[in-house]
């Protein structure tokens, strides 16, 4: 049985791909280019990409069992294309608003256009639904080195943060073992913590001041215009106030899964000094 592997030097897939060989399943990666991936040797290496089509029959053939990294723009002849190879089992990742995009317009589809041409490919199916990663807090890096200060609106916006690693251990665990068919795994790390939590702890981690100064959020929305976010300024800002208001609620999913309690902010900050240090 082979295990296709989609997106495998992605953030996610690379990890997905770590995890199955540590599982002893055969892997094949697919990536756009394969001389830069640096895949260790046991793993097959396909050439191809989810938005080039022709790249991608070569890839399934053989495959039985995939992980799906989001691209909506091409998923419905992806997974087409999966099904007519024989493939059997489709592990998607998603995101936590999927439902919320399924009341939008479908030309508003992303995440939720990936978990519905899979749901209905005729596949077996598991959705991954992560929130926000541990790596954003990488943003912050630089005014955290530079002046020991954040600047956002939304100080107690409340998420429930992971690890990326986690995620790819519940996604070759989905894919490996039967009974996950139908789910949509909403994912999270062990605790619920504050925008302001987490720079008090990269900074106490580090060993520098580090403190989160709040402005308004106009104020948020023109810097975060400045930097390059474009409307998803507003989008994000609307998630903060959201769960400001309600926060997000730790779940047991990773652990049940995996086996194994899923990693703490703090853990993941100590692992990446260097990151923050850069």
């Amino acid at each position: 049985m082979t295990y296709l592997v989609t997106g495998a030097t992605g953030n996610v897939g690379r990890l997905v791909v770590d995890h199955l060989r540590a599982a002893g399943a055969p892997v094949r990666a697919l990536t756009k280019n394969p001389r830069r991936a640096a895949l260790p040797d046991d793993v097959e290496v396909a050439e191809g990409y989810l938005g080039d089509l022709a790249t991608l029959p070569a890839a399934l053939d053989g495959v039985e069992r995939m992980y799906l990294a989001p691209l909506p723009e091409t998923v419905a002849d992806v997974v087409a294309l999966a099904r007519k190879a024989g493939v059997r089992r489709i592990v998607a990742l998603s995101q936590s608003d999927a439902d919320s995009e399924a009341a939008l317009d479908e030309s508003q589809w992303h995440y939720y256009a990936v978990e519905h041409a899979v749901e209905n490919s005729g596949a077996e199916w598991t959705f991954l639904r992560p929130g926000q990663f541990y790596t954003n807090a990488l943003d912050w890096a630089a005014p955290i080195r530079s002046a020991g200060v954040v600047r956002g609106a939304y100080p107690d916006a409340a998420y429930t943060p992971i690890d990326l690693d986690d995620i790819a251990a519940t996604a070759a665990a989905t894919l490996l073992a039967d009974g996950h068919h139908g789910q949509r795994y909403h994912l999270t790390g062990p605790q619920t913590l504050t925008k302001r939590d987490q720079v008090r702890i990269v900074g106490e981690v580090l060993g520098i001041p580090a403190r989160f100064e709040e402005v308004s959020r106009e104020q948020a929305y023109r810097e975060m215009s400045e930097a390059g976010w474009g409307e998803a300024a507003g989008w994000m800002l609307d998630l903060d106030a959201r769960v400001t208001a309600e926060p997000e609620r730790v779940l047991p999913t990773v652990e049940r899964i995996t086996g194994r309690p899923p990693r703490t902010f703090a853990d993941w900050v100590a692992a990446n000094r260097d990151r923050f240090n850069a």
